[in-house]
């Protein structure tokens, strides 16, 4: 686990970025925070660490926005509408977490979304202006991996 103080979101962007550029195929990352908290930056700064060049809009109402980063494909979920997990199993959308492509995953407490390779982000207000961010990553990783994604996070202020 580390903790990590962001004071705009520029700087959250490149915290997700450095996050980014350490993960592969088949990593999940769980965006957690309160509506306003930076979950969309966030996971827009890892998109364009793997190499996502289009803009990135919320995927609120298609649950799902898929795109070919130069990297990596990332599938975008935006899980707020939810109302349980029976509607991201009825809907088909829960056989593109893990596939051969990264997912980020904004509300999956909306689908009680839980895959074994994850990392989990929370993301919440500092109390010190409009844009300053406390960002809670918790790993969940194969052996060695949580190691090295500290240490490209090692550059950032720590909480």
């Amino acid at each position: 686990m580390i903790r990590l103080r962001s004071r705009s979101e520029e700087e959250t962007a490149r915290i997700a970025g450095a996050l980014g550029e350490k993960l592969l195929p088949g990593d999940t990352v769980l965006l957690y925070g309160e509506l306003g908290a930076g979950k969309s930056v966030f996971a827009r700064g890892c998109a364009r660490a793997l190499g996502v060049k289009n803009e990135m809009a919320s995927p609120s109402f298609t649950l799902l926005q898929s795109y070919e980063g130069e990297r990596y494909k990332v599938n975008h979920f935006d899980l707020y509408r939810l109302g349980s997990a029976d509607e991201l199993y009825y809907s088909g959308l829960e056989e593109h977490i893990g596939e051969n492509a990264v997912s980020l995953i904004e509300w999956p407490q909306q689908a009680d979304v839980c895959p074994g390779k994850r990392i989990e982000v929370d993301i919440e207000r500092a109390g010190e202006g409009d844009n300053a961010r406390r960002i809670e990553l918790n790993f969940f990783l194969p052996e060695g991996r949580e190691e090295d994604i500290i240490q490209a996070l090692g550059r950032f202020e720590t909480e």
